[in-house]
Formats: C-alpha cells, sequence, structure tokens
C-alpha cells in the first residue's frame, strides 16, 4: 500500500507542470539483472532443499544473499553517480520520487537481506517452524521485492 501511494502521488504531481525528469543510470539495468538473478538462486536453493541437499540450499542461500547485498550496493553506487551530476533528493520533485522510491526499496530489500540469513544460520530442527517453510516464507517476500522492483522501474522510466 506504501509504495502505490507514492505511485499515485508520483502520478498526479507530474501531472501537475514543472517536472524535470531524471535520467536514470544505466547502473540501474545491470541492478535489475542481479535481483532478478537472486529469485533464481532463491529457487534453485528450494529446489535442493526439496530434495535434501542442504549442502546445495545453503550454498545456492549464500549465492541469493550476496547477490542482495550486491543490488544494495548498486543502489548506493547509484545514488553516487546522480548525486556526482549534481542530483540529490531535493534538486527538484522527479529526483525526490527517485531517491524516495529506490531508498524505500532498499530498505525492504535489506530487510529481505536480514531473512535470508536468518534462514540461513538456522539449524534445520531449530524452532516450531522448520526449514522448509522459513525458506518458502522468505522466497514470497523476497520475488515481491522483485516485482515491486520491476514496477518502480518501469514507473521511473516510463513515467519521465
Amino acid at each position: 500500500m506504501f509504495f502505490m501511494a507514492l505511485a499515485s502521488a508520483f502520478l498526479l504531481r507530474k501531472g501537475s507542470g514543472g517536472w524535470v525528469p531524471v535520467h536514470i543510470p544505466q547502473l540501474l539495468w545491470v541492478n535489475t539483472a542481479i535481483l532478478l538473478a537472486s529469485s533464481a538462486t532463491l529457487e534453485l536453493a528450494r529446489k535442493r532443499l526439496a530434495h535434501s541437499d542442504l549442502n546445495g540450499f545453503r550454498k545456492l542461500w549464500q549465492a541469493t544473499t550476496i547477490l542482495g547485498v550486491l543490488f544494495l550496493a548498486g543502489q548506493l553506487l547509484a545514488w553516487r553517480i546522480l548525486a556526482g551530476q549534481g542530483i540529490y533528493l531535493a534538486t527538484n520533485p522527479a529526483s525526490s520520487f527517485f531517491y524516495i522510491f529506490t531508498g524505500a526499496h532498499a530498505l525492504h530489500l535489506l530487510g529481505g537481506v536480514c531473512a535470508l540469513v536468518y534462514v540461513a544460520r538456522r539449524k534445520v530442527d531449530q524452532g516450531s517452524v522448520g526449514l522448509g517453510v522459513a525458506a518458502e516464507v522468505v522466497s514470497y517476500y523476497w520475488h515481491f521485492m522483485d516485482a515491486l522492483w520491476l514496477f518502480l522501474l518501469a514507473l521511473l522510466y516510463f513515467g519521465k
């Protein structure tokens, strides 16, 4: 709901004049590929777990986590690229929305990385929720973050 409210505000504000579009750094396309690759490794990890290959699961789960961290590092680099061009949060409404969208998504994705780390560090039989259920729940969140990123990127790209 938070992101949909922001998207509505974005579209309304964009239509009211004085809009100076932000040139999206090319790095965001690389970040998108990294995030999509992380979903693929996550699903491969879940398949390994379903086949009782705990070692394979852990390796692929760790790859997913590393890719998530790489995405976040890429976002920081993209913000630095924009700052190097003199584009900041308060430069204009378009830049404000860019930073708010990408920053809020990054915070949510950081929560996902924390969840990935939590699942990776669990013992197989730890707690009342099994490893398979924990992995499945985290995967729903992670895939939602991917889909949300695609939506936000499309909004920023086509909403120029």
